[in-house]
């Protein structure tokens, strides 16, 4: 177990405008990947970690109950509370990004559920990326991703309306966007481009994600085209930062690698 004598690890701000028990769950997440534990995993009690931040036993219960309700520590009653032995999931990307083949070797249940959809004009951002006419109809679709029962992304993604406008009724039925694309006609599709950002959760992602504020998630900006260049997909995905990691892979072919447009850059996951 690492030692518990303050240091210049352990330093909080105490006016930064974060709350203490966010930032004190912080220097814990940090710390267990270095070592805080015992060899069986176990946390050091709660009066050893007050003292090791400068606060109260209240501030450290509040962090620990964030970092269980993430999945970073487990509490066991009358034992005490220990680090989660689930590893983060490695999610590829790759030129053919499938979020089922990533993750199926690490995973013994993939779940994917349809929060939300419709057909609407396509923001300027979102027709550009798409290659498509200001204004022109595409389909949106919003998801949630789970492995094994726990939240690990969510999503939003739009496609052409007047190519894939059966793509909400496809994914209803099928919770894959690629066994859609397949009932739709398109058998394969590459990934043109991607962008990854780190962000703290909002809103929807504390609670679609069942996370507790402050957390960490990351983000992708992607466009997906079919084997002859078309835009099929703009979309963006959150990830749990304490459940998944992202692994760039080397390109299978020409549409991988290659920079994101600029004009698509721009997030439109907060649009209401």
């Amino acid at each position: 177990m690492k030692n518990l004598g303050q240091g210049e690890g352990a330093v909080i701000e105490r006016r930064s405008g974060v709350a203490l028990w966010r930032q004190i769950a912080d220097r814990m997440r940090r710390e267990i990947a270095a070592g805080l534990a015992d060899e069986s995993g176990r946390m050091p009690p709660e009066v050893a970690l007050a003292a090791r931040f400068g606060v109260n036993r209240h501030t450290v219960r509040s962090a620990i109950a964030a970092l269980v309700q993430e999945g970073v520590l487990r509490a066991e009653q009358g034992r005490g509370t220990f680090v989660e032995g689930r590893q983060r999931l490695a999610y590829p990307i790759r030129a053919r990004t499938r979020f089922s083949e990533g993750l199926a070797s690490q995973t013994r249940e993939l779940n994917a559920a349809l929060l939300g959809h419709g057909v609407e004009p396509a923001p300027d951002d979102v027709a550009r990326a798409l290659g498509l006419q200001a204004g022109a109809r595409v389909v949106r679709l919003e998801t949630l991703s789970q492995a094994d029962g726990r939240p690990v992304s969510r999503g939003r993604g739009w496609f052409d309306a007047e190519r894939f406008g059966g793509m909400a009724k496809a994914f209803a039925r099928t919770r894959s966007v690629t066994a859609s694309f397949k009932a739709l006609g398109l058998t394969d599709y590459l990934r043109h481009s991607t962008v990854v950002t780190a962000r703290h959760a909002d809103a929807a992602d504390l609670r679609d994600l069942q996370l507790s504020p402050g957390a960490i998630v990351l983000v992708t900006i992607a466009v997906n085209v079919d084997t002859e260049g078309r835009p099929v997909q703009y979309s963006e995905t959150r990830f749990a930062a304490d459940r998944i990691e992202l692994h760039v892979e080397g390109s299978e072919g020409k549409a991988a690698g290659q920079a994101f447009p600029p004009a698509a850059a721009h997030s439109p996951f907060t649009r209401k």
